[in-house]
């Protein structure tokens, strides 16, 4: 027995440095033969096709006017999967743009923003993991893309995940300098922004992923801090000034933060109009997030009195990983919503095995084929996402002062 656990036990590491570095690399090749295995090099991520009701639904319209339009369409490449009808993502940005073409009494069946309308920049941070930050990110920006906005999503936690739900592996498939640090850094290797943008595979949705080199930023402010000279942007104004650089390309983009309060962070909140902040309603959770506002009002404070932007659209808390029939949790989001008010979205997210098995395959809702899950279930997580983004896009409609 002594000599099998001997054979399978990890080479003796001297030091923590060591052992780090060992697990690090193990971890590693586990994790890009599991993204080979699920994505071989070949191969190219996708979004399902839509039934009838779910397309109409997402475009506006009733289910027998969508059939009505479909037919007006016979280029249409509309699919069919066992007797019904399907439409994939490229059939609604087509049967959109007919619709809207075709609109009267100025129905926009393509929602995009008015030349008034200022470009909505949404930070979706907190700063304990396990929130559901990430896949609150993922799915906001592929609702808003498949509802007719042009969505740009930026990845701007250097552990990537957002990045690695699009089918962009970190270590992988992101270089040097194609991460939004390639737009915001202090040198002469800046690039214009337009070269650090991915296409994905929903029209109008585009993608700056991450890896570890948006850590960079963190290194390199506090010695830009020292350089400085006048005239030049400061670290809290940076990704603004990024942004500025595409805001006619886009109506909405949705930025996944970090989990702390570093540069990064405090120059997406600059470049913001509107912050959600993901929060899991256990009491360590809430905890952490009380911590997480003092320090994040404080350091807010300094940096507006260093000539940061400091007014926004909105701010609201979105509760993650809620069930229902948990009497404690209720409990904590009754006490949320007495303290914040209106400032906590009225549609919780739901726990779902929905949302985590998809996950395992770097999958979210939208992507995942209802038949892998018990209907209900799917269903179930669904309709709460559904009703989460919907909430957000009202908001955002509010912004452009726009009826909800």
């Amino acid at each position: 027995m002594k000599q099998a656990v001997e054979k399978n036990a990890a080479p003796p590491v001297a030091d923590l440095k060591g052992l780090i570095q060992h697990h690090s690399a193990a971890l590693s090749a586990q994790l890009q033969a599991h993204h080979m295995a699920v994505f071989p090099p070949n191969a190219e991520k996708t979004i399902r096709n839509f039934t009838p009701a779910e397309t109409a639904k997402l475009i506006g319209i009733g289910e027998g006017y969508l059939r009505q339009v479909a037919a007006e369409m016979p280029d249409l490449a509309a699919s069919q999967t066992g007797g019904r009808r399907s439409y994939s993502v490229e059939d609604i940005q087509a049967l959109r743009v007919h619709l809207d073409q075709g609109s009267r009494g100025g129905r926009r069946y393509l929602p995009h923003r008015r030349g008034d309308e200022a470009l909505q920049v949404i930070a979706v941070m907190n700063f304990k993991g396990g929130s559901g930050k990430t896949t609150t990110s993922a799915h906001l920006a592929q609702y808003l893309a498949l509802r007719g906005y042009r969505v740009l999503a930026i990845d701007l936690d250097p552990q990537a995940s957002l990045s690695a739900l699009f089918g962009h592996q970190p270590e992988i498939d992101v270089g040097p300098n194609e991460t939004l640090y390639g737009a915001i850094r202090y040198d002469g290797e800046r690039r214009p922004i337009a070269e650090i943008v991915r296409a994905t595979y929903i029209p109008d949705l585009h993608l700056i992923p991450g890896n570890l080199e948006l850590m960079e930023f963190e290194h390199d402010t506090p010695r830009a801090l020292m350089k400085r000279q006048v005239g030049d942007t400061l670290f809290f104004a940076r990704i603004g000034q990024a942004l500025a650089q595409a805001q006619n390309l886009y109506d909405v983009v949705v930025i996944d933060c970090p989990p702390q309060l570093g540069y990064l962070t405090l120059s997406a909140l600059t470049a913001a109009t509107s912050v959600l902040v993901t929060v899991h309603p256990q009491m360590l959770d809430v905890m952490s997030m009380n911590q997480f506002l003092a320090m994040t009002g404080d350091l807010l404070e300094e940096i507006s009195n260093a000539g940061a932007r400091s007014d926004y659209n909105w701010m609201r808390y979105l509760v993650t990983r809620f069930e229902p029939s948990d009497g404690p949790q209720n409990q904590m989001v009754a006490f949320l919503r007495s303290i914040f008010g209106e400032h906590v979205l009225i549609h919780p997210m739901l726990k779902s095995t929905a949302v985590s098995d998809a996950g395992l395959t770097n999958n979210t809702l939208f992507e995942v084929e209802r038949g892998q899950f018990t209907r209900s279930t799917y269903d179930r997580a669904l309709e709460a996402m559904n009703n989460v983004n919907a909430e957000i896009e009202t908001l955002i409609k509010k912004a452009w002062g726009r009826a909800a």
